[in-house]
């Protein structure tokens, strides 16, 4: 079995912190804010909601103009959020429907999740290659050439089946609470559940590909020992 090699990876600057913090205050605080304001001004709850969910679009333009590209990402992205406004625009103006329809974007994600596991690579080695590479030629070069690799592949299998499960858990336990808790307690689940999920998924795949890792340079180390006993002998 052949070891994972290590993929050239991004050093977390300046640029990428400023990025973190305006995509957590556009898609946690504002949307609170947002709605909190509006809702005391008078206007209806739905409208409110239609309103505070207009934060998250803007996140997303923000880093298209600032990264001034379009990647996989940012087209798994926009398509998310194409779903969200369809369903805002077309479907049944309900403040609980609305909540719901949070629910059913990420739950869609989840199974786009595991029905990318029958095809040739699964959503996260894309994914994977955003956060894992530079972004450069010889980057994503590097990182296409670590699937010939089993143990590479079968990383990015568990890790796809984790987030799929985990999102499509994360959808029905959302729309649980949509029915059990207030209208403005349930915004704020909404917000903390948008950052708390990945959050957690993320420390899971950082700490699994680590074990991983470990794995695969110790498979090497027994294999260089192994051809150095043999010739020896």
């Amino acid at each position: 079995m052949s070891a994972q090699p290590s993929a050239p990876g991004k050093g977390i600057g300046a640029k990428t912190v400023v990025s973190w913090v305006v995509s957590i205050v556009c898609n946690v605080a504002l949307p609170i804010v947002t709605y909190n304001q509006l809702t005391a001004a008078g206007w209806s709850e739905f409208s409110a909601l239609a309103v505070s969910g207009v934060w998250p679009v803007v996140d997303t333009v923000v880093y298209l103009i600032w990264h001034r590209r379009v990647d996989e990402f940012a087209i798994v992205t926009m398509i998310f959020m194409a779903l969200t406004l369809v369903v805002t625009a077309v479907g049944p103006h309900s403040t609980r429907l609305l909540l719901v329809k949070d629910s059913a974007v990420t739950g869609l994600f989840g199974v786009v999740c595991l029905v990318s596991l029958a095809a040739p690579r699964p959503l996260m080695f894309y994914l994977g290659r955003k956060f894992g590479t530079d972004g450069t030629k010889e980057g994503v070069a590097h990182w296409n050439g670590l699937w010939q690799h089993e143990l590479f592949r079968r990383s990015l299998t568990v890790i796809t089946l984790g987030w799929g499960v985990g999102y499509v858990a994360e959808a029905v336990v959302r729309v649980g609470l949509s029915y059990a808790l207030a209208t403005d307690g349930m915004v704020t689940v909404n917000s903390v559940l948008s950052y708390g999920v990945p959050a957690v998924l993320i420390a899971w795949t950082i700490s699994y590909s680590k074990r991983t890792r470990a794995r695969g340079a110790q498979a090497r180390a027994e294999a260089e020992a192994a051809t150095a006993a043999a010739t020896a002998a």
